[in-house]
């Protein structure tokens, strides 16, 4: 074959391999390409592309206190997935070394949940420091520190809550930081019935952002942290940076006081009935107007039983204070009588306890009885019944022996519903927040503290611990429910799931931490 033909078929050869898509490709050269007039822009067919998507979040499979643990307490780690390996190990975060090696325990699929659960239990290692576990396949976990007293800083800032919630007082920047304001909410309120009727109803608690104070949530707010402070005085200090610090009285004390002196703003002097709330609104014209909401009969009772319980505990600091409360109590104990058919009956003998307890009259002693025979109590689901019954049981004054006999046996059932309820839930709550919510959790395990104080169990004592554990982030989704605690915090999340800004949960907060504070003597024990 001739050369002139051979080339003409091999250009042809790689004009058809080139039209034909060949997967020869020739090298890029940075260089700029020669300017053209032509539009080098692409068009498509009308399908613009998309990229507003998030990603997703990863949480950690090692689930942990994000705060910490006190050095010489029980200190286990979750371990979540169905393949895990045999060890895991803590890690200093400052070096990056490993400084201890345990064992992962299998646990099993979990229900519930519908997770694979496993612990490893390091509480033998007691070196302070700033750590984080870590175990092959899975990662690590968020950070926590092993120090004396990783709670007691968490605990007065949850005492402090009350003082930055105080309304119609100037708050400083000293003692409040960001939290500083001028006195809010001092002017006069109007009835919102009759608005001609003002009164002086400044002070107080806010318990929402638009500065709402309620009675029957200040009342209830009231009787836990009174019932925190019964229980467990020693943890409470009167060094927590309030203004009345240093007064020689527990500032827990100084605090509640604050509320029952606007408390008794809002009882009518005349008939001892106690208005419900203070709401406020805005007008363009005349600004913020505050409003007294009408009288209630759970305003009514529920006031009784608290000012009762102040009183009661009261008394040794200004016995005089403490008569005018229990004066207030029993005025507006005898309002309600009045209209029983629409009191709670629950209400009426929580109060007629605390009233009995403060002043061993045979009048409240009887509305005691007689609700105990007529309702023999079952269970402990309601609040005050509970608290009646602990009150009740604690009481100086004489009691019916074979009432309390059968109280003892409910709190005892109650302790071990939610104890065994724990240890059968592998993320060792009571239950979980998949179902209930925090709320519920912190019903139940306040209870326990309680019940723990009455009749000492150890297994408890590791019940709660494992309950406050849970909420500073050894949960599945690795959240801190508390302000400003831990490396996933629930501000960052969702501001409704806080507890230390909703003034009742965080009452029962101080309780459950009040009550670990005293069980691991966490205040000056030697680790």
């Amino acid at each position: 074959m001739r050369k002139g033909h051979c080339r003409k078929i091999i250009c042809i050869m790689l004009v058809v391999i080139l039209l034909a898509g060949c997967a020869y490709v020739p090298e890029l050269s940075l260089d700029a390409p020669p300017e053209s007039g032509e539009d080098d822009s692409f068009t498509t067919l009308g399908l613009a592309p998309e990229f507003d998507y998030e990603v997703p979040e990863s949480l950690p499979s090692i689930l942990v206190d994000q705060l910490g643990y006190a050095a010489g307490s029980s200190k286990v780690a979750i371990f979540c997935g169905e393949s895990l390996p045999e060890t895991f190990t803590v890690v200093d975060a400052d070096s990056g070394k490993s400084v201890y090696t345990g064992k992962i325990e299998q646990k099993g699929y979990d229900g519930e949940t519908g997770a694979y659960i496993s612990y490893g239990d390091f509480t033998s290692f007691r070196i302070y420091g700033t750590y984080y576990i870590e175990a092959s396949v899975i990662g690590q976990s968020y950070t926590f520190k092993i120090t004396h007293n990783p709670y007691r800083e968490l605990f007065r800032a949850a005492l402090k809550q009350y003082y930055y919630n105080r309304c119609g007082l100037t708050l400083s920047s000293e003692l409040a930081g960001d939290a500083a304001h001028n006195a809010c909410h001092t002017r006069e309120a109007q009835m919102k019935e009759e608005a001609s009727v003002k009164l002086d109803v400044s002070g107080g608690w806010h318990i929402d952002g638009a500065a709402t104070r309620s009675v029957t949530t200040g009342c209830s707010t009231v009787c836990h942290l009174l019932l925190a402070y019964e229980l467990f005085a020693e943890v409470f200090d009167d060094d927590t940076g309030i203004p009345e610090s240093g007064n020689e009285v527990p500032d827990i004390l100084d605090e509640v006081k604050y509320e029952v002196d606007w408390l008794l703003k809002m009882q009518d002097s005349r008939s001892g009935a106690v208005y419900s709330s203070v709401s406020s609104a805005d007008s363009m014209t005349l600004g913020y107007l505050l409003y007294i909401d009408p009288v209630t009969m759970d305003a009514t009772i529920q006031f009784a039983a608290a000012m009762a319980k102040f009183s009661y505990l009261y008394q040794n600091y200004d016995r005089e204070f403490a008569t005018r409360c229990l004066q207030a109590a029993d005025r507006a104990y005898r309002y309600a009588g009045q209209y029983l058919e629409d009191v709670s009956p629950e209400e009426y003998f929580y109060a007629s306890t605390e009233l009995y307890r403060a002043t061993g009259s045979y009048r409240y002693h009887n509305a005691v009885k007689d609700y105990l025979q007529q309702k023999p109590v079952e269970d402990m689901q309601d609040n005050y019944v509970f608290w009646g019954c602990v009150t009740y049981l604690s009481t100086k004054q004489k009691v019916d022996l074979n009432l309390c006999a059968d109280l003892i046996k409910v709190l005892m059932l109650e302790g071990e519903r939610i104890s065994y309820a724990s240890k059968n839930s592998k993320l060792l709550v009571s239950m979980d927040e998949q179902h209930s919510g925090s709320a519920e959790l912190l019903k139940d395990i306040t209870r326990l503290a309680v019940v723990d104080h009455i009749i000492t169990n150890h297994e408890y004592a590791t019940v709660l611990q494992n309950h406050l554990h849970y909420l500073l982030g050894r949960n599945l989704q690795s959240i801190s429910y508390l302000d400003g605690t831990g490396s996933r915090n629930y501000a960052d999340i969702e501001g409704k799931m806080g507890i230390m800004k909703q003034v009742e949960l965080n009452a029962e907060f101080v309780l459950l931490l009040g009550s670990i504070m005293e069980e691991y003597n966490l205040a000056g024990n030697n680790d």
